[in-house]
């Protein structure tokens, strides 16, 4: 192949990635990797099946929600209270700022720590600087200076895959586990499968996904809503393509952090994680300083990504609510409301953390009330999808339809198991 083709479509690959890719690596947000890593601590590599199967099940979700965005010219929220009551969106959107703002708190807890660890300052005044950072980027820049930034963090991820490697993991067992699935056995693994379910295929990134592709049209002067009814098939064969490397991207991550906990924390019996700070010092005499420095620059990193789409995936669903002027394109005078539920949701995750909550705690166990709640939030994804005339004729596919119904089924059974096994 020439050059100059190849150059060609390195371009065209490149530009096609956009919101999808920027969801998926904001998946493995901080939660993302204590989840993961409780789980690889906890259960060595009984789960790293998981990985595989949640690729394709959260690669039809986020692009159901990504095609609402693109067909209907809205975000998620407007379509699904054309489906019904706003006060069951408004419980919904509550729901989700309490879950998101926990996040926020505990993902500045982890990127603190963190930082204390590289530099030896305390980690109080991280949370301060991190925090007053993110908050004043995501206001005053405007979206498409953000999503670049965003495309670029998504490469520290590749920092959980290296220090896999560097464990040294015996492959044949790997590989068995990996495809060869076991069964959950007791109700701690049940909610471990619950926790991987939850933030893998988490409300917020729903919200987030159909917003982009809304803030995407808006940045190319889309500005009125019947400028972007409907989506071109080119428009959505590449959305595939751009979902499709983002949530394989988030898997891969996912894959790699479960089997770096399995190889070094499991292994040696260190079943218990108290902190992230607790699994990059237990990584240092075990699996050397390089895999504990990669480890912590990854949760700095993702950090930077997840905590924007956090607070802004809770500020969106609010303002689809109660139809206020929203988005990231917008300046702060132009969507103070959608701004102001920004700004308090990030404002009270920085008051989180000096109220000696173990972050640790509340990050699984927001993975799993997201992991309870997703499947309730598919099926009115799945509503909309189907509702050829809110869609202008552009509905979901029937092998869409039934994926993303199988999904939330999984997950409906998934939460049941862990209540009553």
């Amino acid at each position: 192949m020439p050059r100059s083709t190849k150059k060609n479509l390195l371009k065209r690959f490149s530009s096609v990635l956009g919101p999808g890719l920027i969801t998926g690596a904001a998946d493995d947000d901080p939660s993302g990797i204590v989840t993961y890593s409780i789980a690889g601590a906890q259960l060595g590599t009984g789960l790293l099946w998981t990985a595989f199967i949640t690729w394709p099940l959260m690669a039809f979700v986020q692009f159901m929600c990504a095609r609402i965005g693109m067909v209907t010219g809205m975000g998620l929220g407007y379509s699904l209270r054309r489906k019904g009551p706003r006060w069951l969106l408004l419980i919904g959107a509550i729901g989700l700022l309490i879950a998101n703002t926990i996040n926020v708190g505990s993902d500045l807890s982890g990127m603190a720590d963190a930082a204390e660890m590289l530099t030896g300052i305390k980690s109080q005044l991280y949370v301060f600087v991190f925090g007053a950072a993110i908050m004043y980027a995501t206001v005053r820049f405007r979206y498409y200076q953000i999503a670049m930034v965003m495309k670029w963090l998504a490469a520290v991820l590749f920092a959980y895959v290296i220090t896999a490697f560097i464990a040294q993991p015996d492959w044949a067992n790997v590989l068995r586990d990996t495809f060869v699935p076991t069964w959950p056995e007791n109700h701690g693994a049940w909610q471990n499968l619950v926790a991987i379910l939850g933030t893998t295929i988490s409300p917020y990134l729903f919200f987030w996904q159909a917003s982009q592709e809304v803030e995407e049209e808006k940045a190319m002067g889309r500005r009125l809503l019947v400028q972007r009814e409907g989506a071109t098939k080119k428009e959505i064969i590449d959305r595939k393509l751009d979902v499709g490397v983002g949530t394989f991207f988030s898997n891969f991550v996912m894959y790699f952090i479960i089997l770096t906990t399995a190889m070094v924390l499991h292994k040696h019996g260190m079943t218990r994680i108290d902190s992230s700070r607790q699994v990059a010092e237990a990584l240092r005499p075990l699996a050397g300083a390089l895999a504990s420095l990669l480890y912590t620059i990854g949760i700095i990193g993702v950090g930077f990504l997840a905590i924007p789409t956090l607070a802004g995936s809770a500020a969106y669903a609010f303002a689809e609510t109660f139809r206020w002027r929203q988005g990231l394109d917008r300046p702060l005078r132009g969507a103070h409301h959608f701004y102001a539920v920004l700004i308090f949701s990030m404002l009270v995750g920085i008051a989180l953390d000096f109220l000696k909550v173990n972050p640790m705690g509340a990050l699984f166990w927001t993975a799993v009330i997201n992991g309870v709640l997703a499947p309730f939030l598919l099926v009115g994804i799945l509503l909309v999808a189907s509702d050829r005339k809110l869609m202008n004729d552009q509905p979901s596919s029937w092998l869409s339809r039934a994926v993303v119904g199988l999904t939330a089924a999984l997950m409906f059974i998934a939460a049941g198991a862990m209540f009553f096994l």
